[in-house]
Parts: C-alpha cells; structure tokens; sequence
C-alpha cells in the first residue's frame, strides 16, 4: 500500500525526522529547494528557500543526496 508523502511545515521538525531517515534527497529548483527524507514507512518532503537551504542540509543527521 502506498501513502501520499508527507509535507512538514517546520524545519527544526524535519531535522528531528532525519534521526531515523535513510536518506534525504536534495532537489534544487529555480525559487524553492525540496528536501525529502525516507524513512523506513514514508516521505517526508519540507520546501524552502534556497538561503535558508543550506543551513538546514548541515544540521541533517543522515545520507544527503543531491538529485
């Protein structure tokens, strides 16, 4: 069964969520970069600015992959 991903609002929530994540994927757009971290049961995806971006893949605490 599949789920739909899961958009978080906050970043320093999407921090904690990279705890348990395998990974996070990096995909950067002209205005916004997504950010998406599986997890084991779903997908978690934040969207942000590209300035505040950076800042947030350093304090992540699993695999950053760009895509």
């Amino acid at each position: 069964m599949k789920t739909v991903p899961a958009e978080i609002m906050e970043a320093e929530k999407f921090v904690a969520i990279s705890e348990r994540a395998e990974y996070c994927l990096v995909k950067r757009l002209k205005d916004v970069v997504k950010l998406k971290l599986r997890t084991r049961s779903r997908l978690y995806t934040l969207k942000i600015a590209p300035i505040k971006a950076e800042e947030i893949i350093k304090k992540l605490q699993c695999e950053v992959r760009e895509i």
